[in-house]
């Protein structure tokens, strides 16, 4: 049935999502940052699980295996508010999020999307809060553009639409475990990462906003008195800011403070409200507009970071895409990594601005350019081939198996028989050379018995026969052996790279430090599908994010040396694989098979541009390593 009413634009202040952490009593949503600065909600039995160990000890470390098998890498170290992934060193920050107990997590209520594999993902936890809202006042629709997120939410069809694609997905609401319930005020311990009982201050990232803070409040109080001591105006003191901050200014023209005694200034994630003077600065929406903030005598500006870490999930300080004005000779301040998890904090940087306004230094924060990961607009007839190649691209070759070729046959292929066997380790069952395999009844050849030891051809390391059959049966399959201790490859190495294409032509554009030669680009593509027998796990479906994928060399000699090397690794199906991705911890998806690439075209800002003189040496040597060398290229 087509529900009543008109559709709604998602507003980042309303739906009872934010909840101010000073509240006696809240709903607990643990969060961590992805690589695209959004922060992910964790399921509600996880959060449970977080604030029990919170409970014993704010210091701790929280094991999410123990309640979901899927996180088993990941830990939680409560004291950096960091989660880490024990087998890639992934570390990643986390925050602890309220929100009202009457909004969606307070419930248990829960709206997810389905993804390219079939399965479902949830929305941020934000965007579940606004689109429960909206489901609940019986809107039809929900327009999420402001939150910045091209879709429409279609309420009736229960459905997804990109706007700009017009691509629509199912949306689905279920119920769940409801987040964990809390009451009281906020330990200070839990308020932010605590450091150890040694003196040393901590190092991590919120623990250094803290001190920044802390140090900007006192510098500004000193800078005060020092004025009243020593004769400044003796009824105000001016303090100019024009920082500005993501294009937004930090202070608008309203916010200057009426003259009277006992003002309070709040910036960040202070509780309370309203009058007195006092103003807060953790949900408007401020101009872009550099003012003068005029401070009575008896004005005191505190800067209260107190509760930053844990602010309200909703109430965020609004900031627009225009640019602020800059006063003439006020110089600007970039500062890196304002929006990635990165070491410098986007408060930080605003701290930073206070203090050297407090000395009287005018500043201008801006925010680091971002990565330019395309050329300008092309047109076909810009787009050539690349010289000495004839073909433009290339499709994925399906894996082909010598007919007749045995396990057995390829080890003895490689080897050479030891008749006397060291007395030394097999390092692929660690047991003597000199005795029996420990394969010994796990695997039965009548070719080859259990004691029989062979020698590599080329590298010359030994190991027992049944031990490489054994190696061999976990791999490929594909006719070729790689010596376990050296890595040397013996015959043809070929991967399990999903179906797919390569394309490569040369751009009439020039990449950073090579500015006197043309660019060859390749672009990827390929689709997701389902795993077969070489992979992780056979009939279940694989993702493939980010395709087309777009990748630069200098169209030089040695950029097309380069580029016919690849070739061959992609028709050995050697550039990528089908694993977990080490930036998102997604599994079933297609990632890089160890063979770097450059993917940004015009900037260097994430290490994956030019210039770098070392890259082209670099990925020979990389490609040498998956058994792709010179002599490999035709003449």
């Amino acid at each position: 049935m087509a529900r009543p009413g008109s559709g709604v634009l998602a507003s980042m202040g309303g739906g009872g999502g934010g909840y101010s952490s000073q509240s006696m009593a809240r709903v607990v949503v643990w969060e961590w940052m992805n690589e695209h600065g959004r922060w992910r909600p964790y399921s509600a039995t996880v959060c449970h699980h977080i604030e029990n160990v919170l409970k014993g000890d704010a210091r701790g470390t929280v094991i999410l295996g123990q309640v979901d098998p899927q996180l088993a890498p990941y830990v939680i170290d409560l004291q950096s508010m960091h989660q880490f992934r024990q087998d890639t060193g992934t570390m990643r920050p986390v925050q602890r999020n309220f929100y009202d107990p009457s909004s969606s997590p307070g419930k248990g209520i829960v709206w997810e999307w389905e993804n390219d594999c079939g399965s479902w993902t949830p929305y941020d936890m934000e965007l579940c809060v606004s689109i429960q809202n909206a489901y609940e006042k019986q809107h039809p629709w929900l327009d999420l553009s402001s939150l910045g997120f091209c879709y429409l939410v279609d309420f009736d069809g229960m459905s997804q639409t990109n706007r700009q694609s017009q691509r629509k997905r199912r949306i689905r609401r279920r119920m769940d475990l409801a987040y964990p319930l809390i009451a009281g005020s906020i330990p200070k311990s839990q308020s932010w990462p605590v450091g150890t009982n040694s003196g040393t201050p901590c190092t991590c990232q919120q623990c250094m906003l803290v001190h920044s803070t802390r140090a900007a409040s006192n510098a500004i109080l000193a800078l005060q008195q020092r004025r009243r001591l020593y004769g400044t105006d003796p009824t105000s003191a001016v303090v100019r800011q024009s920082n500005t901050f993501a294009g937004s200014s930090l202070w608008s023209p309203t916010t200057a403070v009426a003259r009277g005694h006992h003002n309070n200034i709040k910036v960040g994630g202070g509780g309370g409200g309203g009058g007195g003077g006092k103003m807060e600065m953790n949900g408007g929406s401020f101009s872009c507009v550099p003012s003068l903030v005029t401070l009575p005598t008896n004005h005191t500006l505190t800067i209260n970071g107190q509760n930053n870490l844990n602010r309200p999930g909703t109430q965020r300080i609004t900031v627009t895409t225009s640019r602020g004005s800059i006063p003439p000779g006020v110089p600007a301040l970039p500062v890196k990594n304002l929006t990635g998890p990165g070491p410098v904090h986007p408060a930080l940087a605003g701290m930073t601005g206070i203090l050297l306004c407090a000395a009287g230094l005018p500043v201008c924060l801006t925010r680091a350019p971002k990565p330019v990961l395309h050329p300008p607009a092309l047109n076909k007839s810009d787009i050539k081939p690349v010289p000495g190649i004839n073909s433009i691209r290339r499709k994925t070759k399906k894996k082909h198996l010598r007919k007749g070729k045995s396990p057995e046959d390829v080890v003895r292929r490689y080897t050479e028989k030891v008749r006397t066997a060291p007395d030394e380790d097999c390092t692929i069952c660690m047991e003597r050379l000199n005795t029996a395999s420990g394969y010994e009844g796990v695997l039965n050849y009548k070719a080859i018995k259990p004691e029989l030891v062979g020698k590599l051809g080329k590298c010359g390391h030994m190991y027992h026969l049944l031990c490489l059959v054994a190696m061999y049966n976990n791999g490929n399959k594909d006719g070729s052996l790689q010596c376990p201790t050296c890595k040397a490859i013996y015959g043809e190495k070929t991967g399990t790279q999903p179906p797919g294409k390569m394309e490569y032509h040369v751009i009439p554009h020039s990449l950073p430090g090579h500015s006197d030669i043309k660019t060859i680009r390749i672009v990827y593509d390929i689709p997701a599908g389902i795993q077969t027998t070489e992979h992780p796990n056979p009939g279940k479906k694989y993702s493939a994010r980010g395709f087309p994928r777009h990748c630069y060399l200098p169209d030089n000699e040695k950029g097309r040396k380069v580029l016919k090397l690849l070739i061959v690794a992609w028709d050995r199906r050697l550039i990528f694989t089908i694993g977990t991705s080490s930036t998102t911890g997604e599994s079933d998806t297609v990632v890089w098979n160890e063979i770097h690439h450059k993917t940004e075209f015009g900037t260097n800002l994430t290490g994956h541009g030019y210039p770098d003189p070392n890259y082209l040496d670099n990925v020979m040597r990389e490609l040498s390593a998956q058994g792709v060398g010179e002599d490999n290229l035709k003449d």
